[in-house]
């Protein structure tokens, strides 16, 4: 028996995974230690809650498409709106490099996914899910690449299985990061900052901290919370400035129905979630470096939290987790292989290129968590290592960056590719 819900009942269900959500985050240590997302933690309760349902009395249930639709292209249009390559040059070359690093390690992570899927007699697009697309992409990535692949290339239970995987990397990316920079440093034979140092100590860590460019100041607590804001940082926003960013959101994603009907059947033919990213990015930096444009930050980094978020429940709401029972097994093996290859690429590739240093062992620490997780991961990584050791303003700038945005851009392009190969 199938109960099919209107808009107004599919929100009201989804502002209720998010207070449930929030409400386990607060109470179980091990959803807030490991950066669990409210509406993943409140929509794997949901989730599992319809799949009783359907087991024990056969209901199903069908929400309203064109709203999950309509937050998850905000959300990809949030990220080109924040993506002002204006910063690229505050980054330096360490940036672009690291986004070199990144990029070579997503197509690694696709060729894995498809290499073990097709070994494991799994649909080799079912190996970009067990990828890129839910590991580095995380939850929103998951859910925009699993509706494309079950329509477009009828892969069934691409969506369950993208936010079950992406779920995985978050606590995977949260346990292998620090582990793998601690390593390194002890390699280098930097000891742990003392609680309360004494004179000759202190004297000790200044010259270290010279040594790795790593001088903190009081300004760089402030950076950080800059750099990173949190979903439920409290921002001033006025109503003349949500309108503003509203027609900016309305723009990117008038520019994306307008680029998938017009690139249809083209080689140019990319899912709409991508144009509406791209649209985001060529307003950005149209407004801001031809009309020299004021972008007002806050205000997208509010709606497009609010979307993912409302996306997220909806998506999770949605899964068929009665599809999962046949690929448990094999899904399991892929992401060990993947959890043994990121911390591998880190640790070998990810600390070598970026200089062997102190700095390089807490990007190493920052790209575990989003090449497994997302960036609250890899925040949370190189705050448990700097806590212990020292500051490294070099990569609180670094990772944010790459992280928040740069990735999902090269993510985006990566699958495209990967999506046209014929396996």
């Amino acid at each position: 028996m199938e109960i099919t819900l209107n808009g107004y009942y599919t929100l009201i269900l989804a502002t209720l995974v998010l207070l449930l959500g929030r409400f386990l985050v607060k109470k179980i240590k091990f959803l807030e230690d490991f950066n669990i997302p409210e509406p993943v933690a409140g929509g794997l309760v949901a989730a599992a809650i319809v799949y009783a349902l359907n087991l024990i009395w056969g209901y199903t249930f069908s929400f309203n498409q064109a709203l999950q639709t309509a937050t998850m292209l905000m959300f990809f249009a949030s990220i080109g709106l924040s993506a002002d390559f204006g910063r690229l040059k505050a980054g330096g070359s360490p940036l672009l490099i690291f986004t070199i690093v990144v990029s070579v390690f997503i197509i690694l992570q696709d060729v894995v996914g498809v290499a073990m899927a097709s070994a494991l007699g799994l649909d080799p697009l079912l190996g970009l899910v067990t990828g890129s697309i839910a590991l580095t992409g995380g939850h929103g990535t998951a859910g925009a690449w699993g509706v494309v692949l079950e329509e477009q290339y009828g892969v069934v239970g691409a969506t369950t299985l993208g936010i079950a995987v992406a779920t995985y990397g978050l606590v995977a990316g949260g346990l292998v990061g620090g582990p793998v920079a601690r390593r390194l440093i002890n390699k280098m034979g930097l000891k742990p900052t003392p609680v309360n140092p004494n004179p000759s100590e202190v004297e000790k860590l200044a010259g270290k901290q010279s040594l790795y460019s790593t001088k903190h100041t009081e300004d760089d607590d402030h950076r950080h919370e800059e750099m990173f804001e949190k979903p439920d940082n409290i921002r001033l926003i006025t109503a003349s400035s949500t309108i503003e960013s509203l027609a900016l959101f309305a723009g990117a994603l008038a520019f994306a129905d307008l680029m998938t009907i017009v690139a249809q059947g083209t080689a140019f033919e990319l899912p709409t979630f991508v144009w509406a990213l791209a649209g985001g990015v060529i307003i950005r930096n149209a407004l801001t470096m031809v009309f020299n444009f004021d972008m007002f930050d806050r205000a997208i980094d509010v709606i497009g939290n609010a979307s993912l978020s409302l996306f997220l429940a909806m998506a999770l709401l949605s899964l068929k987790l009665w599809e999962l029972t046949d690929l448990a097994g094999p899904v399991l093996i892929i992401l060990l292989v993947q959890t043994a290859v990121m911390i591998g690429y880190a640790y070998f590739v990810t600390f070598r290129i970026m200089g062997k240093d102190y700095d390089a062992a807490v990007l190493a620490a920052g790209h575990s968590g989003f090449g497994m997780g997302a960036t609250p991961t890899a925040i949370a990584n190189m705050q448990a290592v700097t806590d212990r050791y020292l500051p490294s303003p070099k990569a609180f700038l670094i990772v944010p960056m790459v992280g928040a945005f740069f990735v999902d851009i090269v993510n985006a392009t990566i699958l495209q590719i990967f999506t046209k190969i014929p396996f």
